[in-house]
């Protein structure tokens, strides 16, 4: 088994796809941000729009988009890269890489991919849950008596995504002053209850 991360190029992407054809044991992620950005969307010196790999141009994120959409690429992964602010406040050539993911992942994507009908929820949820769970051989069932790891999302809540609301003590993300709908109502950790609004 190959698992490729943060596949970011039309030209990975058909490589993987004909390696599934000759029946290699090959999965692959994409990253929510190659997902939403290109790199036409980069804002001059910009460190926020910094990641590795970088963001490539549209037609490789159109190529992203279907790929997912076929199945060759079965999971999104967030690539979680939290830096401070000092370490971020920089010219984007001497600044690190990464930016954070977790919190706002399901939002941008089901507001700016799947109500934009770029791709199905059921995919998307695939991609986040049981795609994941499938490539690491890890059971993703939801079944009566088994212990719950579950998120719940209220998909008609519209917020804007600002610096203060952020719970991680970074802040390194291209997407503050996005509006999205889908906010976290309930996280559920090995049958623990985390967040309830």
């Amino acid at each position: 088994h190959y698992h490729v991360c943060h596949v970011s190029t039309k030209e990975s992407i058909d490589l993987i796809r004909h390696a599934k054809q000759q029946g290699i044991n090959v999965t692959c992620e994409v990253t929510p941000h190659h997902l939403l950005l290109a790199d036409a969307d980069i804002k001059e010196d910009d460190a926020e729009f910094k990641m590795n790999p970088p963001l490539r141009t549209k037609e490789d994120r159109e190529a992203i988009i279907k790929a997912v959409n076929d199945g060759v690429i079965t999971v999104i992964a967030t690539d979680h890269a939290p830096h401070s602010r000092d370490e971020k406040n920089k010219p984007i050539d001497k600044a690190p890489f990464g930016i954070i993911g977790l919190r706002h992942a399901f939002p941008l994507i089901y507001t700016y991919i799947v109500e934009e009908g770029l791709i199905k929820l059921e995919t998307v949820l695939d991609c986040l849950t049981s795609g994941p769970a499938k490539t690491l051989n890890l059971d993703a069932s939801i079944e009566e008596g088994m212990k719950a790891d579950l998120c719940a999302f209220d998909l008609n809540k519209e917020y804007t995504i600002k610096e203060e609301d952020l719970k991680s003590k970074a802040c390194n993300t291209p997407f503050l002053g996005w509006k999205v709908k889908g906010e976290l109502i309930m996280n559920i950790v090995d049958g623990q209850l985390l967040v309830e609004e």
